[in-house]
C-alpha cells in the first residue's frame, strides 16, 4: 500500500463483513479511533460486541432502535440524510453486546474509540445537539457537536461526556472551505495541543438536473506533515463514502466543490488523559481567522439547525 492509499480509502475499499467502511486501530495502524458504516435493508438487525472500546450509534440515513445486553433501549428516530437535519444517537459502552435493528431500514455510522472507563448507556436526543457556525466568508461552515469535548475551561455546554471518544459533523456549502487555516493536533503540550488520531468520513450532496438525472459531487482533502519526523502527505479527491485517515500532520483545507454541499464526519482520540481538542494553526495560514470578524458568515448557513426540543 503506497502512502496516498494508505490514508485515502475510497468508498468500498475498507469494507469489511456486514459493514460498508470497517476502519479500526489495526488496519488503521494507530491505537484508538475506529469508524463503521453500518448499512441495513428494511426489518434488518445487526448485533456486535463492544470489545475494548465505547460507540455512539448515529444515524446517517433512517431509524433505528439501538439494544445494550444490560437492559437499555433507545429508540433512534434518524434523519432523511445527513443534509436534511440534526439527529439523534446513542451511546453504548465498552464490554457490553449491542443489537440495532431497523424497521425501515437505513445507514448508521458507529463511531468508536478505544477507552478505560465503562460508562453508562445513554440516549442523545437532537435538540441537545450544539450547532455551532464557524468561520465567515467564503470559510463558513456549520458543525453538529454531538460528542465534541467541553471546551478547556468552559461550562461543559458543548460537551458529550465519553471516555476518549470526540465526534462532530461538519457541513461546507458548496464552493467553501473548511478545516481550514490548516491546523494539527499530533502532539501533547498541556493547555496548548492534544495528541489526537483523526478519521474524515465524507458524504457529498448530488445535483438533480432538468432531466432527472443526479449529477455526484466532489471535494478536495489536503494533509501535509508537520515534520518530527512525522510524514503523512495527501492531497486526495473524495467523493460520497470516502475516508481520510490523519495519524498526524496539518489538516486542511477541506474544499467543496461549487454547488456541491460536503459533510464529513469527524471521529478522534488519543492517549491523553484528559478528554480535549487542543489544536495549533499552521503558521502560514492561521492569520486567515483575523479577518474573519470583518465578513458575514456565509448566508446559506445554517443548512438547519437542531429541533426546539425532543419530540418523545
Amino acid at each position: 500500500m503506497n502512502a496516498e492509499s494508505r490514508f485515502h480509502r475510497p468508498a468500498g475499499t475498507a469494507a469489511d463483513g456486514p459493514y460498508a467502511l470497517d476502519i479500526h486501530p489495526k488496519n488503521a495502524g494507530w491505537g484508538y479511533s475506529s469508524l463503521r458504516v453500518l448499512e441495513l435493508p428494511p426489518g434488518g438487525h445487526h448485533s456486535f460486541p463492544t470489545g475494548d472500546s465505547e460507540w455512539i450509534v448515529l444515524p446517517l440515513s433512517g431509524g433505528c432502535t439501538v439494544a445494550v445486553d444490560s437492559g437499555e433501549e433507545f429508540a433512534l428516530t434518524g434523519r432523511e440524510s445527513v443534509f436534511s437535519g440534526v439527529t439523534d444517537f446513542a451511546y453504548v459502552p465498552r464490554d457490553a453486546h449491542v443489537g440495532i435493528t431497523s424497521e425501515s431500514g437505513g445507514r448508521f455510522a458507529l463511531t468508536g474509540a478505544r477507552c478505560e472507563r465503562r460508562l453508562p448507556a445513554r440516549y442523545g436526543p437532537a435538540s441537545s445537539v450544539p450547532v455551532e457556525l464557524r468561520g465567515t466568508g467564503n470559510c463558513s461552515r456549520q458543525v453538529n457537536n454531538f460528542a465534541a469535548a467541553a471546551p478547556a475551561g468552559g461550562d461543559g455546554d458543548h460537551g458529550f461526556e465519553c471516555d476518549k471518544l470526540i465526534a462532530v459533523e461538519v457541513l461546507t456549502p458548496g464552493g467553501n472551505w473548511s478545516s481550514y487555516p490548516p491546523h494539527k493536533h499530533d502532539e501533547c503540550r498541556p493547555g496548548e495541543e492534544s495528541e489526537l488520531e483523526e478519521i474524515y468520513y465524507f458524504e457529498i450532496a448530488e445535483v438533480v438536473g432538468e432531466d432527472g438525472t443526479a449529477r455526484p459531487g466532489l471535494g478536495y482533502q489536503r494533509v501535509s506533515p508537520s515534520g518530527n519526523g512525522r510524514d503523512t502527505d495527501v492531497l486526495a479527491e473524495v467523493r460520497g463514502g470516502d475516508v481520510v485517515l490523519i495519524p498526524d500532520g496539518w489538516h486542511g483545507p477541506s474544499i467543496a466543490a461549487p454547488g456541491h454541499d460536503m459533510y464529513y464526519l469527524n471521529v478522534m482520540a488519543g492517549p491523553g488523559e484528559t478528554r480535549e481538542w487542543l489544536i495549533c494553526d499552521h503558521p502560514d495560514h492561521g492569520w486567515i481567522r483575523g479577518t474573519w470578524p470583518e465578513q458575514p458568515v456565509d448566508p446559506r448557513l445554517p443548512l438547519y439547525s437542531a429541533p426546539a426540543g425532543d419530540p418523545r
